[in-house]
């Protein structure tokens, strides 16, 4: 269970215990001008800071009524206060107090989630960071389910920032990053682990691992968007991270080359 959740719980533990205690002491204690309802409002706070808006405004409802039924109850105090100004005014103050508090609470969980989204993914794609990623990749190498690890580089990326700048490059990267998330499927692991280098985690074997790295760079030239890839696979490239990071690398460099001397030969054969 999360530490999260099981704060909430002792929250709202703590907030009913409360909510009987000071009933209990109002009974015993109370008597005209001493204010021991007062101490409502600390239950009312932890319900409204362990559930929102919600709990806030059903603790201040049950704040009220409790206080009500302590001064029925109480033979020291005139009963007809239960249905005085007094008490629509404290049902009022109870209730806003819990709205207000549990409003900051949901606000702050709130905030707590977009800084952890903003931790996990990249700033510029919004694809998973090479933090998130890595211990990604760690898990699949512990589960026993095969995988592949998918490695793209786009290509001339450094060329397209000299050209039209880096505001260019980056809509690139971006550009690529969108078209990757309609080529791959919600169970794969998107990720973006270098200034131009993509990284993708895939169910599958080794034997369908050239086809699709030649069917993703199609699909991506189709788009106006080149990549190199490069790959390995769990188990037969490696049993580690490391172990497959390198093998995909050095695919990828391979590719590189071929395309770079595929061009080059292109050239010259043009130029006679």
């Amino acid at each position: 269970m999360p530490a999260a959740w099981l704060k909430r719980r002792l929250l709202i533990v703590t907030a009913v215990a409360l909510y009987g205690a000071v009933f209990i002491v109002f009974l015993v204690f109370e008597v005209p001008g001493l204010g021991v309802g007062h101490f409502f409002y600390i239950p009312v706070a932890l319900l409204a800071l362990a559930g929102g808006t919600r709990f806030g405004l059903l603790g201040g409802v049950l704040a009220a009524a409790l206080y009500a039924l302590a001064i029925a109850v109480t033979p020291r105090l005139p009963t007809q206060d239960v249905f005085s100004l007094a008490m629509a005014i404290r049902l009022v103050t109870y209730s806003s107090c819990g709205l207000l508090i549990g409003w900051f609470a949901n606000e702050h969980r709130r905030h707590l989630e977009q800084l952890r989204e903003f931790a996990d993914r990249d700033f510029l794609t919004g694809l998973l960071n090479t933090r998130v990623f890595d211990e990604v990749l760690a898990r699949r190498c512990n589960s026993e389910t095969p995988f592949l690890l998918v490695l793209g580089d786009m290509d001339d990326l450094k060329l397209l920032n000299d050209t039209h700048g880096h505001t260019s490059g980056n809509q690139k990267l971006r550009d690529l990053a969108d078209a990757l998330r309609r080529l791959t499927d919600s169970t794969d692991e998107l990720a973006r682990v270098g200034g131009d280098e993509f990284a993708i985690l895939i169910e599958g074997r080794l034997a369908g691992a050239s086809q699709l790295c030649a069917q993703l760079r199609a699909d991506l030239e189709a788009q106006d968007l080149h990549v190199t890839f490069g790959w390995a696979a769990w188990p037969e490239d490696g049993l580690s991270p490391m172990e497959l990071f390198r093998k995909a690398d050095d695919r990828l460099y391979a590719a590189k080359l071929i395309q770079r001397n595929h061009r080059v030969v292109t050239q010259l054969a043009g130029s006679r």
